[in-house]
């Protein structure tokens, strides 16, 4: 009997877990997801997170952490991101590292919607004041402020949502006010400092994160975090969303179809001229385009173009210089660096573009003053012998050719001419003395 008692001592002790669990097991053996988000806030990156977040949900995750590092980038990308962050059904950590990088502008933004915010050392926050295109003016600086309080309502409300510092949240839109991760902390802008990714996750463990009537406990101490990386299409989308790389796509472009269209046939720079630009008008309508700017880029290839067709002595082409110039510098305007050209790309482009039609004008312009080398004018200027006298006509011989010519001096055979012009097909001819 005691043998019976052992042995059902022992079979419940076994099943025990697989009927009722062992409490926390579920949770623990959860995945931890993480990304990195290194650069400008676009399209691209917009749907690189928002696919991750419900990447995670589906596959069982138990939070999903987005490492950022971003000095910001367009509204429209920025407001898709913090949507999806606010509508999450799994904690979004947003951790701004490593050391040395930022949350600027639409990096505020993303980090405030952040069930959990965490920066590492060295690492700042701020400056989420929003820039705007246009020349200044009453009607800019009206749209300005309506852009600045539509801005604050946004990050007021998405901050309070999650418990964190309003009045700072305000100030970094309205006045540009950016602090370090220790102040971020001591203001209640974000909630822990972590050294690394380890070290947040043991940080983390066993915070419980509140959503809509339920609530959810983090168990993450020792866990290895998977990483989700961006699709072959997230990162061309990333790459051409840079206006430096849309401008070379748009430049390569057009040099492309200009080859084309002066050597019909070539087929090739047709081809990879009308990818390009493809790829280009992709990206632009992306962007915060200045159509003033694209439409001198493109009156200044029209230039280059008449060049070659119409003789101007290169007045058409200095006009297309300038036009193009113009252009590039005004195709991107805005106050941010990284959502411009830089010069370092936009002088090397047009200096080509004019080193290239000068030549081509300077060689079309040699072509027309130079002599002709065929045809009965190429003969003028040729030396021959008469091979009959000629008083006033007669024959001569150049290179092995008879020719009747005429001439108003008196010339014995075998005496050496001179070709000085061409009358009816009669070549005008003078003695050599």
């Amino acid at each position: 009997m005691k043998r019976y008692k052992v042995l059902i001592f022992f079979f419940v002790l076994f099943l025990f877990p697989f009927v009722f669990g062992i409490p926390g097991q579920t949770q623990d053996k959860a995945p931890i997801f993480t990304i990195e988000v290194d650069g400008i806030i676009n399209p691209a990156t917009a749907k690189f997170i928002t696919d991750s977040i419900d990447q995670a949900a589906q596959q069982g995750g138990q939070c999903l952490i987005i490492q950022l590092d971003t000095p910001g980038g367009l509204m429209d990308s920025m407001r898709l991101i913090v949507k999806k962050i606010l509508a999450s059904h799994i904690p979004i950590i947003v951790y701004v590292a490593p050391k040395g990088a930022r949350a600027a502008s639409a990096g505020v933004f993303i980090t405030m919607a952040a069930h959990i915010a965490v920066m590492a050392p060295g690492t700042h926050i701020g400056a989420a004041h929003p820039v705007t295109l246009g020349a200044e003016g009453k009607e800019s600086k009206t749209m300005t402020e309506k852009v600045v309080n539509d801005a604050v309502a946004d990050i007021k409300a998405t901050t309070k949502t999650r418990g964190r510092n309003v009045d700072w949240a305000e100030k970094a839109v309205r006045k540009s006010v950016s602090i370090t991760e220790e102040e971020a902390l001591k203001l209640n802008v974000v909630d822990l400092i972590s050294s690394d990714l380890q070290d947040l996750l043991t940080k983390i463990d066993g915070r419980v994160v509140k959503f809509d009537g339920t609530t959810r406990t983090l168990l993450t101490k020792g866990q290895q975090p998977r990483s989700i990386q961006m699709s072959w299409r997230e990162r061309l989308l990333d790459v051409i969303s840079n206006p430096t790389i849309a401008y070379i796509f748009l430049m390569l472009g057009i040099y492309g179809i200009f080859f084309e269209l002066s050597s019909p046939g070539a087929i090739l720079p047709g081809v990879v001229g009308g990818i390009f630009l493809i790829l280009a008008f992709y990206a632009l309508q992306m962007l915060p385009v200045n159509y003033a700017g694209l439409a001198l880029i493109l009156f200044g290839i029209i230039l280059f173009i008449a060049e070659i067709k119409v003789v101007s002595h290169g007045v058409l082409a200095i006009g297309g210089v300038i036009s193009l110039l113009l252009g590039s510098m005004m195709l991107f305007q805005s106050p941010v660096e990284y959502m411009r050209v830089s010069l370092s790309v936009i002088i090397p482009a047009v200096m080509v573009s004019a080193a290239f039609f000068i030549f081509a004008v300077t060689k079309a312009i040699d072509a027309r003053l130079k002599k002709p080398t065929t045809g009965m004018e190429g003969l003028i200027g040729e030396e021959g012998v008469a091979t009959a006298s000629i008083s006033p006509e007669g024959k001569i011989s150049i290179h092995g050719e008879f020719w009747n010519a005429i001439s108003d001096q008196s010339i014995e055979r075998g005496e050496k001419v001179q070709v000085i012009g061409v009358t009816n097909l009669k070549l005008k001819v003078k003695k050599i003395e």
